[in-house]
């Protein structure tokens, strides 16, 4: 038992804790409620805290573990249940998190915020059960439906055409679409109409998903880039694409609907262009309330620079997840259900990661439960099963590059989201030198300074959304890879990779940050229908 001393203490650091939570500074909250814990590890209100802290940081499994501990000490502490039932639904383990609000609702009948959340659980299976119930097995993609010949445009709409030609080389073939008029001057008229609030056709719509479809399939599920190199013979591969007029690579991590600040990190750090390649790193919908925006500014870029802008898939390019986090709901609000069903089959041809100069592996996510695991197996990753589901396995290689996340101490671990695992610089170290590349980058986690270099320089993690959903107060950052103009080919015996600082490096990569900036006064997740949010 704690003496009374200590139990003074902790509750110091609690309260230092809930300051820090009010201020958003969740790391800083997370340690003094384990400080707090440490002091007096039978009040179950600190785990209770602690669990609010990770949920802030998306940190479900964590906060599951935090809440089971709270009720261990006290099975009626209510705020448990409730964070635990948030945490489930956020994994989506809405039937979990339905029997979490119960125990609320039996205490607390009228608490609004549970009284939504349980609603939207019952909404959400409802929803699975009816669509399983009207399933049909066939395959056909809502995009290989639409008459894109004989469809005519809203009368409403005053923006340029497009002359849509649609060809299939047979019946059971996708759709192959030529688009005119789909050009830089089109680009930029979108632009404006999305500040101006306004809304693209919907036949606009479903050509540009299904033209972005058909580039996206013919890509590896590992595309391999290389910008070209004054002193090297940069091709390593037959699948090597080779961006001849590239300078600069620029990769993005997550941007989550935020399009005003899409907009201000392309004027920042410059447009696409044949030698201004972008990579943009998943997780550009959901959370944010410019999701459809978003998504459709990078397809249209890809359409136009098909070989200066790759995208690769994240987590929340996915039904589920679009289902939780808003995308789902924004789509139908401002297009159709039809169109969203187009989105989600576009997602399913997304490439899981790009492997660039064959020294940088880029996925969403992060490395795998199997040391095994080499770049040639991402790259032979069949992505498109023949079942016709355009969602990832639960388990395994494409569940993993989307889900998985570093951790600081060796070996591998539970997830602290609870979904996927983590790994250690050990994992990384190993993965880069028997595959022999440079370093892993990836996203999917806030950065407070937009980037972080991990692992022993191994590992960097960049995250592009500024201020996440208006309240983290984090940095935005991107990488920009260059040819090292100093490099001296000589001197490369081509055992470089094993330096994770080789002073001979062929690139060089720079970090830069930027800030959030002012957008209308549309809050995150704004048409979602009671879903799960901050």
């Amino acid at each position: 038992m704690s003496s009374e001393s200590n139990k003074e203490l902790a509750i110091q650091y609690k309260d230092e804790g809930n300051a820090f939570l009010k201020e958003h500074k969740y790391e800083e909250a997370i340690a003094s409620y384990t400080k707090a814990i440490e002091e007096d590890p039978t009040n179950a209100i600190f785990y209770s805290n602690r669990a609010q802290a990770h949920i802030k940081l998306e940190n479900y499994g964590s906060a599951i573990l935090n809440c089971n501990e709270a009720l261990l000490i006290d099975a009626d502490l209510v705020k448990a249940y409730y964070r635990k039932g948030v945490s489930l639904m956020a994994i989506l383990r809405h039937k979990d998190a339905l029997a979490n609000f119960k125990i609320v609702l039996n205490k607390m009948p009228n608490d609004k915020l549970t009284l939504e959340n349980y609603k939207q659980c019952t909404n959400y299976l409802k929803k699975l059960a009816f669509e399983k119930a009207i399933s049909t097995d066939g395959n056909t993609l809502v995009i290989n439906t639409i008459n894109y010949d004989g469809a005519v445009t809203e009368k409403s709409w005053e923006g340029p055409s497009l002359k849509i030609n649609a060809t299939k080389a047979t019946e059971n073939t996708d759709v192959q679409l030529q688009i005119e008029g789909l050009d830089i001057d089109y680009l930029k008229y979108m632009i404006k109409l999305f500040k101006d609030g306004g809304r693209l056709p919907k036949l606009h719509v479903f050509a540009i998903i299904a033209k972005v479809h058909e580039l996206f399939r013919k890509e590896s599920t590992m595309v391999e880039i290389s910008l070209p190199h004054t002193k090297l013979d940069v091709s390593n591969s037959t699948d090597e694409i080779i961006l001849e007029n590239g300078k600069t690579l620029t990769i993005v991590g997550d941007t989550h609907g935020q399009f005003y600040d899409v907009l201000n990190l392309f004027q920042k750090f410059g447009y696409v262009s044949p030698d201004h390649i972008y990579l943009f790193n998943g997780d550009f919908v959901d959370r944010g309330s410019w999701s459809c925006e978003v998504a459709l500014y990078f397809y249209v870029l890809k359409i136009i620079f098909p070989t200066s802008v790759y995208i690769n898939r994240g987590n929340h390019e996915t039904i589920d997840m679009n289902r939780t986090y808003g995308f789902t709901d924004e789509c139908e609000h401002k297009y159709s259900k039809k169109i969203f069903d187009a989105f989600t089959e576009s997602f399913a041809a997304l490439p899981l990661s790009t492997l660039i100069n064959g020294s940088y592996l880029c996925m969403h996510g992060g490395l795998f439960s199997d040391d095994k695991i080499t770049l040639q197996d991402i790259k032979a990753y069949n992505r498109f099963p023949s079942s016709g589901s355009t969602q990832p396995p639960k388990q395994g290689i494409a569940m993993e590059l989307l889900w998985t996340d570093p951790q600081e101490v060796n070996g591998r671990g539970p997830s602290k989201r609870g979904i996927g695992m983590q790994f250690g610089p050990d994992i990384t170290e190993r993965f880069c030198l028997s595959n022999k590349i440079r370093k892993v980058i990836r996203s999917h986690e806030v950065r407070m300074e937009g980037y972080e270099e991990e692992h022993n320089g191994r590992l960097i993690t960049v995250f592009s959304a500024p201020n996440y959903c208006d309240q983290s107060g984090n940095l935005g950052a991107v990488i920009h890879i260059t040819e090292n103009e100093a490099y001296n080919k000589d001197n490369d015996n081509g055992e470089g990779y094993r330096d994770v600082n080789d002073p001979n490096c062929p690139w060089n990569l720079k970090f830069e940050k930027f800030a959030a900036v002012p957008h209308p006064d549309i809050k995150p997740m704004a048409y979602s229908k009671g879903g799960f949010g901050f």
